[in-house]
């Protein structure tokens, strides 16, 4: 194999005539500048330079390594410089991929400081509720997952790095004119006879769970993932719901009010990466950054 180490003192004594020339142009000894040319002839398999009198010339095949060597050489330090700015953070790509109520709180404030420190990295963005989000990270298309889990589900994420934000109450959502609309706090199975409008499938899935735990199966007439809508068929009258508080934060209820809701009803955020990829320094101040946006 050719090192570049062993080109660049090729090209040097190709430019300056002599081995002794060219340990000083390269600041070393001229017992080094030949044991590197003696390695560089035996990876080629062939004699790169003849030696006549005191003059020294290359051979046909060391003028060909001579001329791809200022290439080669050049390649390399754009690589290497380019290398360093992405571990100086002066460039950098990172891709995200959220859940909405993430999106819309945590992911704003975290990335404009992220732009703010680090001008030169880049951060893209596309949304998706877990577990879909976690497999788009297992599957290389994404660096950072933010996403959220009810209680502990054991091994789910031993494979990944992760990273806890906060935790999110879920908090019941009334028309306003409705009979607890008022209430400090509600007991869940104080709403076992009303329709219910559901959020993603991990949500319907927990509030069936508690609502069980409280002894009725809840009448879920209206589902859907997006929460600016749940919060208008609320408001509308057409059913109660519980949300997080991210959501809630996000968009402003109309006609609907907030209620505590018990038992209280809590879900983790977290940030999760690969292994790997959390030694990346754009990954890592990624990471930091919604750690902070998560605090404030």
């Amino acid at each position: 194999m050719i090192e570049a180490r062993h080109l660049r003192v090729l090209r040097a004594v190709s430019t300056t005539g002599s081995f002794s020339a060219a340990a000083r142009e390269l600041g070393c000894t001229q017992p080094a500048v030949s044991q590197q040319m003696k390695a560089l002839e035996s990876s080629a398999g062939t004699t790169l330079l003849i030696r006549t009198g005191r003059e020294m010339r290359l051979t046909q095949a060391g003028v060909a390594l001579v001329r791809h060597a200022s290439g080669i050489l050049a390649g390399l330090t754009a690589a290497e410089e380019e290398v360093a700015a992405i571990a100086g953070l002066r460039a950098g790509r990172v891709r995200l991929v959220s859940f909405p109520s993430g999106s819309s709180t945590l992911v704003p404030g975290a990335l404009a400081a992220l732009r703010a420190e680090h001008p030169g990295t880049r951060v893209s963005l596309v949304e998706a509720e877990p577990p879909r989000s976690v497999d788009l990270l297992r599957d290389g298309d994404c660096d950072i997952a933010l996403a959220f889990r009810y209680g502990t589900t054991g091994g789910e994420w031993d494979d990944l790095v992760v990273r806890p934000l906060l935790t999110d109450r879920l908090i019941g959502l009334v028309p306003e004119g409705h009979r607890l609309a008022d209430a400090a706090s509600v007991a869940i199975g104080e709403l076992a006879d009303e329709s219910w409008i559901a959020g993603c499938p991990r949500c319907r899935r927990q509030l069936v769970e508690v609502c069980e735990a409280s002894g009725f199966t809840p009448r879920i007439d209206f589902a859907t993932d997006d929460y600016p809508a749940v919060m208008g068929l609320v408001g509308a009258g057409l059913g109660v719901a519980v949300l997080p508080e991210l959501a809630v934060e996000s968009v402003r209820p109309k006609g609907a009010r907030t209620v505590a809701v018990e038992p209280a009803i809590e879900r983790e955020i977290v940030a999760l990466t690969l292994p790997d990829l959390a030694r990346v320094p754009a990954v890592a101040a990624t990471l930091d950054q919604l750690s902070l946006a998560a605090a404030r």
